[in-house]
């Protein structure tokens, strides 16, 4: 993916909010591959400023609890990546859509942050190994407190999902038997 400068986005939206031409026009122009940058500054401008064109700064990390929500709600509603980023104030839609493709492969533990850098050396190792088993024991409680509260909260997530689901299909059938009950009585008023 090509990287833009905060110059060009910033030529090209004030180009397309002057009304100089289309985002595939002014795509040609700027000699960029297709519109769909250009729609995405111009969403990312009127959401956030000058701000929205920037490169988002590389330590903009976000805590579990909040890719957990932005998540849930993707999944819970029928809003976009776009939509659901600017309402957030989260930069790059883009982001989104690693978090629930992450998490659809492999739950709320997918979102949790990981380790960086090698891991420790044996000496660790042997420090660790001389705590006292009250420590190892109160440990794993805490993980399988912290496993059953990842569970729940997937299990809610699915639970959010289906029933959104069931809504949606309710309204679908409600629909069909109007239209049913439409035609009914359109062709008995015709006899």
């Amino acid at each position: 993916m090509a990287k833009y400068s905060y110059e060009l986005k910033k030529e090209v939206v004030d180009a397309y909010n002057n009304d100089e031409g289309s985002y595939r026009y002014l795509a040609k122009k700027f000699k960029i591959p297709n519109k769909a940058p250009i729609q995405r500054w111009v969403n990312n401008y009127n959401a956030f400023g000058d701000d929205g064109l920037r490169h988002p700064p590389k330590n903009g990390i976000y805590s579990f609890q909040k890719k957990l929500s932005v998540v849930e709600l993707y999944l819970s509603s029928e809003i976009s990546y776009q939509e659901l980023a600017i309402q957030e104030g989260i930069i790059n839609p883009n982001m989104i859509a690693n978090w629930v493709q992450r998490f659809r492969a492999g739950g709320p533990d997918a979102l949790r942050p990981h380790k960086k850098g090698r891991k420790k050396t044996m000496n660790s190792y042997k420090e660790k190994s001389s705590s006292t088993s009250v420590e190892a024991s109160v440990d794993a409680s805490a993980d399988h407190i912290k496993e059953l509260e990842d569970e729940l909260l997937k299990l809610r997530i699915e639970n959010a999902f289906l029933k959104e689901l069931r809504r949606l299909r309710l309204e679908d059938e409600a629909e069909m038997r109007e239209r049913r009950e439409s035609l009914t009585v359109s062709e008995d008023s015709s006899n």
